[in-house]
């Protein structure tokens, strides 16, 4: 695994950034580290404590819970959110389904980029609110 500072072509590539001005992506391209992950590596694990937030540059990850493949997560995709900013643990194991590249955003570096551009922090709040939904769709479904 080797890592690296974001550039801001990289982050202005991702749908989350779009719309940001060049001086924000350059700020927010000093935020966060860019990571290798080879396939099958798993980058967060069910229960563990939530730290960071990951951003999908390249490849696809699976996310399951309990044991159950309920999302994958592919190009411009983020994930981690909600047990980094609730500081509980983690819901899902995501693991690499393909080599991959993604930015990794320590907790600290997550609230900069939620201070620095509000845009940002609506589509978040909105990816958190399709995810919820999906799950009590998901729990009633099983029910």
């Amino acid at each position: 695994m080797r890592s690296r500072t974001v550039g801001r072509t990289a982050l202005g590539a991702l749908p989350l950034f779009a719309g940001c001005r060049n001086r924000d992506l350059r700020r927010l391209g000093t935020l966060g580290t860019q990571v290798s992950v080879r396939v099958g590596q798993p980058l967060m694990m069910a229960g563990a404590r939530g730290t960071e937030v990951i951003l999908v540059l390249h490849g696809v990850a699976t996310c399951e819970v309990g044991g159950r493949e309920v999302a994958q997560f592919e190009v411009g995709d983020f994930f981690g959110e909600i047990a980094t900013l609730d500081g509980r643990p983690r819901t899902a194991t995501v693991t690499a389904k393909t080599d991959m590249e993604v930015i990794v955003l320590e907790r600290a570096e997550f609230d900069q980029v939620l201070d620095l551009s509000p845009q940002v922090g609506q589509r978040i709040l909105v990816a958190m609110a399709k995810r919820l939904r999906a799950a009590n769709e998901l729990v009633g479904a099983s029910s």
